[in-house]
């Protein structure tokens, strides 16, 4: 699976390393940056690019590291046909694919540490969403939103 990785300064330092783990896992990261450190910049800027890259279908999922977590959440929300989610704990992780089609993984590094980080990329990924009626039938209900 291709997956789309992008972190401001908050998640920089985690960013590698779930590189690392994706790759490990046999998945293909793409990574959207930051490319350096830079306490200046601003996570928009990445949750946009893994935003349009996944809404795009250059990626099937994406990834976004901040401090907390929850700017990025916000900010890729705002994409047609995003669904982000924040998580910090596995259940979410592969609930939010399994019943929601959570398409993006936001993460906090500030809020949890490179073990968990792995763990719940790892139940992101291996997720899939399960299409049963109920699931679907909500899932549209969300996409009228857009």
């Amino acid at each position: 699976m291709r997956v789309a990785v992008g972190a401001d300064h908050g998640g920089f330092s985690l960013k590698d390393e779930i590189a690392q783990c994706l790759r490990k896992a046999g998945h293909e990261p793409l990574d959207l940056g930051a490319h350096t450190y830079d306490a200046d910049d601003d996570y928009p800027d990445f949750a946009r690019a893994v935003a349009q890259a996944v809404a795009g279908g250059q990626t099937e999922r994406g990834i976004l590291i901040c401090g907390s977590g929850v700017g990025a959440s916000v900010a890729a929300n705002k994409f047609r046909g995003v669904r982000a989610g924040l998580c910090h704990d596995t259940y979410s992780a592969h609930q939010g694919v399994e019943h929601d089609d959570m398409n993006v993984l936001c993460l906090g590094a500030r809020i949890i540490g490179p073990a968990v980080a792995v763990e719940l990329v790892l139940a992101f990924v291996g997720a899939r969403f399960s299409g049963e009626e109920r699931h679907a039938r909500r899932l549209k209900k969300v996409l009228s939103f857009e």
